[in-house]
């Protein structure tokens, strides 16, 4: 057994299925690049968080307040897209080693 699954498995359960200012089920969503059910507003940014995370700026995280969204919900869906990001990664990278 992977000795960090029980550690990983609690990450994602507290940033998906804990409390927030976003729904589980939004954050679930994002989490697994479902963006249409996420606000409108936020879509293009999750689109860059998960594929080109070097490229956000404080002028996108501006531009989501501006459209209304609290600084909660912004790392929020920040964080919800990482994780989703980065365990399509995980999986992937133990696929090629055939684990």
């Amino acid at each position: 057994m992977d000795r960090h699954a029980e550690k990983m498995r609690r990450v994602v359960e507290a940033v998906l299925d804990g409390p927030g200012e976003l729904s589980p089920a939004v954050r679930q969503a994002i989490a697994g690049e479902r963006f249409d059910e996420a606000p409108p507003a936020l879509r293009p940014y999750l689109e860059k968080v998960t594929h080109h995370a070097y490229r956000v700026t404080d002028e996108d995280v501006e531009a989501l307040k501006q459209a209304g969204l609290s600084e909660d919900q912004i790392f929020e869906a920040t964080v919800a897209a990482a994780v989703g990001a980065g365990r399509k990664r995980l999986r992937a990278g133990l696929a090629a080693l055939g684990e």
